[in-house]
C-alpha cells in the first residue's frame, strides 16, 4: 500500500494537474494530483505554526483549495468565489488555530469539487500538539494515514467519472475499493499496536469498518482530534468527509495472519436502489484493504488509560435553535428550500455567540453534513438511529445525517469573522446546490 509522503506546509507550492501515477502492481493510472501525488502529499504542521502555500492551478479548469476542519480565516477558507483559473495561483498564508488532529484538503469549486476530489485531488493534514506528544500514541513505521474511497474503472483500468441521473441524486458510487490512491491494497505490520488515521475520502459513499477476524477498533480520536478516553468497538460507521483516529493491535497474532479490513453490509431505509444489490449500490459489502503479519517480534505498545481533555463545551442554555432542512427530490438538491447563491448570506451569528443548529433531512437519502470555520459537538440525533454515536464524540466538522432524521449540533465561532459555507458532503449533491453561505459578524 503506498503511502504519501509527509512534507512541511510552510513555503510549499501545491500544484494540480493531470499526471500519470505509477502503481505497485506495474499498471498506471491516469489522476488529477498534488504534486503528481496520489493522494496528495500529507502536510504536517503542529498548531500554532504558520501556514504559507501557493496553490497552481494546472488543471484544465477553475479551481481552489479548502482545508477542510482547520479553522482560518475567510481568505484562505477555499470559498468557490475565491477559485482561480486554469495556470492562475492563489496563495494561502495563516497560523494553525486547531488542536492537533486528522484534517485534509481537498477543492471547492462550485459545481467540480466532485469530478476534481474524485480523479485525485485530496490529501492529509494532520496537526501535533505538545498534549498529542505526550500520550506516546503509535508513532513513525507505525502511525499510517489511511483514506478510503470507491472508484469506477474502465476497460482498460483507468478512473470513471460519468454520473448518470441515478448518481446525480444518490451521488457517485465506485465498485472498486482504492485505499491511498491503490486498489485493494495489503500493508505488511509487525506484531504491536498501530494508530491508523483513517479518512472516508468517498464522493458519496458510506462505510461500516470492521475487521475481518473479529478484532476491535479501539477509537481514540474524531475529525477535530483526541477523545478524552479510548473506545473499543466491534465497527465503526463513516460517512463522506468523516475522520477517525483508530488503533489496532497485532501484537496477538500470527506472523503470516491475513487481516481484511471491510465495509460491512448495511441497509438504509427509503434510498433510491439502496441495498437492491446492483454492483456499486450503498451498503453492499466491500472488503478494503488486507494486513499482512510479518514474523517479528511482539512489540512493546501498550493501550492508553485517558487522552485528550476537550476544550471546555459552551453553555447551551439560552442558546437560540438554528434549522437547516435538506432536501432532495426531482433532481434537485436544496437546504431551507434554496439553492446556492455565491453572494447571498442565508445566515448571520456574531463572533462569540452560542447557537444549537439543527440539521434535518427530510429526504429518502443520506446527507453527510459540513459546516466550515471550526468544528461543533453533537447533542442528540431524533428519529432513524435516534442516538450519539462513540464516533461523533468530542469535536466534529462533519455529521452523517441518514433518510429522515435530525440532528442538534453546538456551535460557537471565536476565531474569525468572514462568509463560510455549511454543505452535504456528498459531493454530487454539493455540486448541486446543497451549500449555503453563513456569515460570522
Amino acid at each position: 500500500m503506498p503511502v504519501p509522503e509527509t512534507i512541511t506546509p510552510d513555503g510549499l507550492t501545491l500544484t494540480a494537474r493531470p499526471t500519470t501515477v505509477s502503481l505497485d502492481d506495474g499498471s498506471s493510472l491516469h489522476a488529477w494530483t498534488f504534486r503528481n501525488s496520489l493522494p496528495g502529499p500529507t502536510l504536517r504542521a503542529r498548531s500554532g505554526d504558520r501556514v504559507r502555500v501557493v496553490l497552481e492551478n494546472g488543471l484544465g479548469e477553475e479551481t481552489i483549495v479548502h482545508w477542510h476542519g482547520l479553522d482560518v480565516p475567510q481568505l484562505a477558507d477555499g470559498h468557490p468565489r475565491l477559485a482561480v483559473e486554469s495556470g492562475e495561483s492563489y496563495a494561502y498564508d495563516f497560523s494553525i488555530r486547531s488542536r492537533a488532529g486528522t484534517y485534509w484538503y481537498h477543492p471547492h469549486p462550485h459545481g467540480r469539487t466532485g469530478p476534481q476530489a474524485y480523479m485525485g485531488l485530496a490529501g492529509f493534514f494532520i496537526v501535533d500538539d505538545p498534549e498529542n506528544d505526550s500520550l506516546g500514541l503509535p508513532s513513525g513505521a507505525r502511525e499510517i494515514p489511511l483514506v478510503f474511497q470507491d472508484k469506477r474503472l474502465d476497460g482498460a483500468g483507468q478512473l470513471v467519472y460519468a454520473p448518470s441521473g441515478f448518481d446525480l441524486m444518490e451521488g457517485y458510487l465506485g465498485n472498486v475499493p482504492f485505499v491511498n490512491g491503490a486498489p485493494f491494497p495489503y500493508q505488511v505490520v509487525n506484531r504491536d499496536l498501530y494508530r491508523f488515521r483513517v479518512l472516508n475520502g468517498s464522493n458519496a459513499r458510506i462505510f461500516d469498518l470492521a475487521l475481518s477476524d473479529g478484532s476491535p477498533l479501539v477509537l481514540v480520536g474524531t475529525d477535530g482530534g483526541l477523545l478524552e478516553s479510548a473506545r473499543t468497538l466491534d465497527s465503526i460507521f463513516l460517512g463522506p468527509a468523516e475522520r477517525v483516529d483508530v488503533l489496532v493491535d497485532f501484537s496477538g497474532k500470527e506472523p503470516g495472519d491475513r487481516i481484511v479490513l471491510r465495509s460491512r453490509e448495511f441497509q438504509i431505509s427509503g434510498g433510491m436502489g439502496m441495498g437492491m444489490g446492483s454492483s456499486s449500490g450503498q451498503g453492499q459489502a466491500m472488503d478494503l484493504m488486507e494486513f499482512v503479519v510479518r514474523d517479528s517480534e511482539v512489540g512493546q505498545g501498550s493501550m492508553p488509560v485517558s487522552l485528550a481533555s476537550l476544550p471546555p463545551a459552551p453553555p447551551q442554555a439560552g442558546a437560540p435553535v438554528q434549522e437547516f432542512r435538506f432536501s432532495s427530490h426531482m433532481m434537485s438538491h436544496l437546504i431551507n428550500g434554496r439553492s446556492f447563491g455565491m453572494e447571498r448570506v442565508d445566515h448571520r451569528l456574531a463572533l462569540g455567540d452560542t447557537e444549537i443548529w439543527r440539521f434535518i433531512n427530510e429526504s429518502p437519502m443520506p446527507h453527510p453534513v459540513h459546516m466550515h470555520a471550526g468544528q461543533f459537538r453533537v447533542l442528540s440525533r431524533n428519529g432513524g438511529r435516534g442516538q450519539v454515536f462513540p464516533w461523533e464524540a468530542g469535536l466534529k466538522d462533519t455529521v452523517l445525517l441518514l433518510p429522515f432524521e435530525s440532528v442538534d449540533v453546538l456551535v460557537r465561532f471565536e476565531e474569525y469573522r468572514g462568509l463560510y459555507l455549511l454543505h452535504c458532503h456528498n459531493l454530487e449533491h454539493e455540486d448541486a446546490g446543497m451549500m449555503l453561505n453563513f456569515e460570522i459578524v
